[in-house]
């Protein structure tokens, strides 16, 4: 591992963040105009320039992500600075096309017209971005920013400080302050961007964040994009490869110590084929991490809770469900002082326990029998929408009743969390889970203003024109039947 080293911010940001924040958002407003007529190979060499650092220092990212909490350096190549370079190809090979206007067939009441829709750029954009994949889920979006032209001030999590520091040095680096510009720092600082009127919010966070970000947006009616979360359900039916379930399961939910928004949060398995499930997971466990706890523990594929107060809460889901009742089906083990919980699998979890309620966020993976699917989605319906999905099930008629009677940001059948990935569909939530999408086109239309453009070539509106009279009258009638 290569030695990490601290970019703190300047001084004058830590004396004056408000003032040094306002001087920022204020440089960008001029620089804003002038990128709503920029050109396809401008915002694709900002974009290049970006993806070419981010690649020049991953192994500086491998080191500050392993000291911010553990993660294998795997785990960054695979799901901070692939999805990075995935965004940033897919929009360099695409966003000829997305820039160009679209052309629009008149309407039957618009005969003469020629209309078409034209993308602008909305303008000054806050990113706001989480702990878990601050690198995904800030230069991510920050792609999507720049191909659309806008500008950015990003806003990284300050509970992982190496992961922030070294995104700072990446961006000072590759833009002008006026393009894009970064702050690090807590709440303060958050609370100082989101007094500002942006012309677009990003947040990816917790959905109760996310009503803040809401309601500080309607202050000055910004335009938001809510990546949020929530309690993600996956199914097992009886028709299910229980073996290709067990081994994809326990990878995307232990993938950063489940410390991931669309990692599966529970599973409903059906009653019939829950005991070799359970003995397929248990057997993939000691296949990725080890048979013994210590040898877990010291697992160098498995990473650590960010930090002690999420440790802790995590802790307390587990203790209230064993106090109630729960039983603990492999795992269980904690230190709080290493910030690490092992992989964890309960069943027996009454309806009444917090982690029944609350978005666990971490490695405890609860299994609940079923007997009737109907019993299920009743389940799924009771809860605020997830954002993911997970169906496994070799039964179409289960597989359809499921996707028709449950609502969810994206789903996936037979396979978890790479809906992420597929960069051709819009990734999001839906009401409690988020508002908007991202990813390729949809994270470009994201950041821009559909515009919608008119121009006259033959002009039949004079017949509309005051003094109404009985030809208005008799034309009025003749469009209200032909519409």
């Amino acid at each position: 591992m290569s030695t990490v080293v601290s970019y703190l911010p300047s001084a004058v940001a830590q004396q004056n963040v408000e003032s040094e924040i306002q001087r920022v958002f204020d440089r960008q407003r001029d620089t804003a105009l002038r990128l709503r007529s920029s050109s396809l190979d401008e915002r694709k060499a900002r974009i290049r320039k970006l993806k070419e650092a981010v690649l020049a220092h991953s192994e500086e990212f491998h080191a500050a992500g392993y000291a911010d909490f553990k993660k294998p350096p795997a785990e960054i190549d695979l799901y901070e600075i692939l999805p990075v370079v995935a965004e940033a190809n897919d929009a360099l090979r695409k966003l000829r096309g997305w820039m160009k206007p679209a052309r629009v067939w008149p309407s039957r009441g618009t005969i003469g017209l020629r209309a078409w829709v034209q993308n602008e750029p909305k303008g000054r954009c806050l990113i706001i971005s989480p702990w878990n994949y601050p690198v995904n889920l800030t230069f991510g979006p920050l792609v999507s920013a720049i191909a659309a032209g806008n500008t950015a001030i990003l806003k990284p999590s300050e509970m992982t400080p190496n992961l922030s520091a070294l995104m700072v040095k990446v961006v000072r680096e590759v833009f002008p302050e006026d393009e894009v510009a970064i702050f690090e720092g807590d709440v303060k600082v958050s609370t100082a961007l989101l007094n500002l009127p942006f012309d677009h919010i990003f947040f990816t966070g917790a959905p109760a964040i996310g009503k803040v970000v809401m309601s500080a947006a309607a202050k000055h009616l910004t335009s938001v994009t809510l990546e949020l979360g929530g309690k993600s359900p996956t199914i097992i039916d009886a028709s299910a490869d229980l073996r290709a379930a067990a081994r994809n399961i326990m990878w995307s939910k232990y993938a950063n110590v489940g410390q991931t928004c669309i990692a599966p949060d529970h599973i409903y398995v059906h009653a019939s084929v829950k005991d070799d499930f359970v003995r397929l997971c248990r057997e993939t466990l000691v296949n990725a991490y080890g048979a013994d706890p210590k040898v877990q523990m010291d697992s160098p594929y498995l990473a650590r809770i960010v930090n002690h107060r999420h440790t802790a809460r995590i802790k307390s889901l587990l203790d209230d469900a064993l106090s109630r009742g729960a039983r603990t089906l492999t795992g269980g083990q904690v230190d709080e002082q290493a910030c690490y919980i092992a992989p964890t699998l309960l069943d027996n979890i009454p309806d009444d326990a917090k982690i029944m309620k609350e978005e666990i966020f971490g490695p405890l993976l609860p299994i609940i029998s079923y007997a009737e699917l109907d019993d299920v989605i009743r389940r799924i319906n009771a809860d605020p929408k997830p954002l993911a999905l997970y169906v496994w099930s070799k039964t179409e008629s289960n597989i359809q009743k499921l996707l028709k009677q449950t609502s969810a940001g994206g789903t996936c059948i037979n396979n978890s969390v790479v809906q992420f990935l597929h960069a051709n569909l819009p990734f999001g939530g839906v009401n409690n889970s988020g508002i908007g999408n991202a990813h390729g086109h949809y994270g470009f239309k994201a950041f821009s203003h559909e515009r919608a453009v008119v121009r006259t070539q033959i002009s039949m509106s004079w017949m509309f024109y005051p003094p109404y009279t009985e030809w208005t009258s008799r034309i009025a009638k003749i469009l209200i039947k032909a519409v």
